[in-house]
């Protein structure tokens, strides 16, 4: 891989958005038949769980520090806040098409009577990021296909056919992860070593947190932990933490019609003036501007510090 050693140097949040009362996205389609990688200097990390399946192509996945290869009839399975990238083997097109899933508030929702069991779930198919091929796991690769299938065909109930598809792949994943694999690592190292607060933050961006907090969540000294989390993220804890809050304050104003004091109380901020300087520092303009034109001003929380894109 041409470009490998250099995707160290920066890394960037790409967040999507689950439709409301939908238990996953999907991405589907001939727009992800391209030559990955091109002009992608570094690796990037999704705010959910990204499942994809390989119909096409070759070329190296990579994961954190370990390059993988890839070629048709696979699939990876990469927990939120993992730093990944894909790259087309000499330009060429490769054929993907991928899920995203909110693991954590999906089997919740399941096991809502039996929260310990859901957590013991939800820290087994986070454990691990992965790839795996077809012929290996056929189970698992029936259902992911299958999942992907009716999102794309929407036929009658798909919606409640993909929730039980989808809790019987997550339930493979853990069993899958119970055991080591010769093509699944564990999360060590680089920005894993502060993926419990980058979890944390956005489980209880709403609170009132300290940086001694997301310290203890990661098992460090604040010392050392704001030193590792800039190193890897190109920004403060309390920037990212802005950043997040901020982010959510966009989508609150998107769905409801209440004050700014509201706004910033919902997402975490102290005050209205901290959200207003905060919100304007990030965006460019004010919450007030912004929610009278939210569509003109989308892009201009995608360019704080680290690139954190929407999506692709």
């Amino acid at each position: 891989m041409s470009s490998g050693s250099k995707k160290k140097k920066q890394i960037q949040f790409r967040y999507y958005e689950i439709p409301q009362n939908q238990p996953l996205m999907a991405l589907l389609g001939e727009y992800w038949i391209r030559p990955y990688g091109e002009g992608v200097d570094c690796l990037h990390f999704h705010n959910y769980m990204e499942i994809g399946f390989c119909y096409d192509g070759a070329g190296d996945l990579v994961l954190d520090e370990q390059i993988n290869k890839y070629g048709p009839d696979m699939f990876t399975v990469i927990p939120k806040n993992f730093p990944h990238t894909t790259d087309s083997e000499n330009g060429s097109l490769s054929r993907w098409e991928y899920m995203f899933i909110d693991v954590e508030n999906f089997l919740h929702e399941i096991y809502r009577d039996n929260p310990i069991f859901a957590d013991d779930i939800i820290t087994l198919v986070n454990s691990r990021a992965g790839i795996m091929d077809v012929a290996d796991y056929p189970e698992m690769a029936g259902l992911i296909r299958t999942i992907l299938d009716e999102m794309r065909e929407k036929k009658e109930f798909y919606l409640e056919a993909i929730r039980g598809l989808l809790l019987s792949l997550l339930m493979h994943i853990a069993r899958m992860n119970r055991k080591p694999s010769s093509k699944v690592r564990n999360q060590t190292g680089g920005l894993t070593q502060i993926a419990e607060a980058l979890d944390y933050i956005s489980r209880h961006f709403e609170e009132d947190l300290t940086i001694g907090d997301l310290a203890v969540v990661s098992h460090m000294s604040e010392t050392h932990f704001r030193r590792i989390f800039l190193k890897n993220m190109n920004m403060t804890p309390s920037d990212y933490l802005n950043m997040v809050r901020v982010h959510a304050a966009c989508e609150y104003m998107k769905k409801h019609s209440t004050s700014m004091e509201m706004v910033a109380e919902k997402c975490g901020f102290q005050s209205v003036s901290t959200f207003n300087r905060n919100f304007k520092k990030i965006v460019g303009i004010t919450p007030y501007q912004w929610k009278i034109h939210p569509e003109n001003y989308e892009g201009k929380l995608l360019n704080f510090k680290i690139s954190a894109y929407k999506g692709w």
